[in-house]
């Protein structure tokens, strides 16, 4: 068809071109033969991609670009849903990541379990603390194996929104925060037995067990509360919600405190060995050194990468990032457990 177009350059021309159209998905204007016209994907469907492009093109002849298969008019939309797929095969190679890693965790974690139940000379406050410590390990990581199996692969059972998905999302973030209290109990309890106690053999285990596994209820039920109000999504399975901060937060802060008092242990220690017992400093400073080594082991990810990066590459590597750092620093942590626990026996 022969029309009378207007060109960016302010010119008028006669020329071919193509009529405006209806693809089925998007409206598309008058083209002229020999371009090709571009337009952002549909944000209607789900596995596409709005930032990305679709193409129209326009023949030398006037006409819409037939596709040499179907000989129909033919709308390249390939680009739309290319990273959705790419998407896709990050998400199940994460998926893959994280069930392996909490796989051998659960090994390294019932390995360290007996030989602290085995060996009775272990038994003191400290390994008392460490068998609660791993025991939430286990907890969680067993859960997340249930909820990533049942319920993250199961989307017959997220399109169905049942009560249960949501109350095992709340004990898997119930029990993700246990992980952390617990590690902050350890570093309390050296903390007090060092710096506070000046060196006192027994603490009331109590506080301890109320901070480890009572204390994470609180940020879990205030999640859970505020989620069925205001990001009441299926399963509560989406992580792009501001409220999962409910969760982290408090995480991030034991963390910090964890760091404080291990700082604080040190120092105390380096000016105490000068006038102290040599074996009784030695004593306690392969304690501190063990629970140096596993804090950062437990909470590198939240500490160093606090916020995901917003591009699409950047996001993918974050995500590799965290998944290995989450899933295989227990596995990573207990054998270091278990190297400084057989140096005692």
């Amino acid at each position: 068809m022969y029309k009378i177009s207007f060109f960016s350059d302010g010119f008028y021309a006669a020329g071919p071109v193509c009529n405006r159209t209806w693809d089925g998905w998007l409206c598309w204007d008058d083209t002229e033969a020999g371009f090709t016209s571009e337009q952002y994907c549909p944000d209607y469907f789900q596995d596409f991609d709005p930032s990305e492009l679709v193409t129209k093109i326009c023949s030398d002849n006037g006409h819409w670009f037939l596709h040499p298969e179907s000989n129909r008019t033919w709308t390249n939309y390939t680009r739309c849903n290319e990273h959705t797929n790419e998407g896709r095969m990050t998400a199940m190679n994460l998926f893959y990541l994280a069930l392996i890693g909490h796989g051998l965790s659960l090994t390294s974690l019932l390995i360290s379990l007996g030989i602290f139940f085995y060996f009775k000379s272990l038994s003191c406050q400290r390994i008392t603390l460490h068998k609660n410590l791993f025991f939430s390990f286990v907890l969680n990581s067993v859960i997340t194996i249930i909820w990533l199996t049942a319920v993250a692969n199961n989307q017959e059972l997220v399109q169905r929104n049942p009560t249960s998905c949501k109350v095992s999302q709340f004990i898997h973030l119930y029990l993700f925060g246990c992980n952390y209290f617990w590690m902050l109990c350890e570093g309390i309890y050296l903390h007090t037995l060092i710096v506070v106690a000046v060196f006192a053999e027994k603490q009331h285990l109590m506080w301890y067990y109320l901070l480890g596994w009572g204390f994470p209820l609180i940020p879990a039920s205030i999640h859970a509360i505020a989620r069925s109000y205001y990001y009441n999504d299926n399963c509560w399975i989406s992580s792009n919600t501001s409220l999962l901060y409910i969760i982290h937060g408090p995480i991030c802060a034991a963390l910090l405190v964890n760091l404080f008092f291990l700082l604080n242990i040190v120092r105390v220690l380096i000016t105490k060995l000068k006038v102290t017992h040599q074996a009784e400093s030695s004593l306690y400073m392969k304690a501190v050194r063990a629970t140096l080594i596993l804090v950062p082991l437990l909470g590198i990810q939240y500490v160093l990468l606090p916020y995901k990066p917003e591009g699409r590459v950047s996001s993918e590597i974050y995500d590799y990032i965290m998944h290995i750092l989450m899933h295989y620093q227990v596995r990573l942590s207990t054998i270091i457990c278990e190297l400084v626990t057989l140096a005692h026996i």
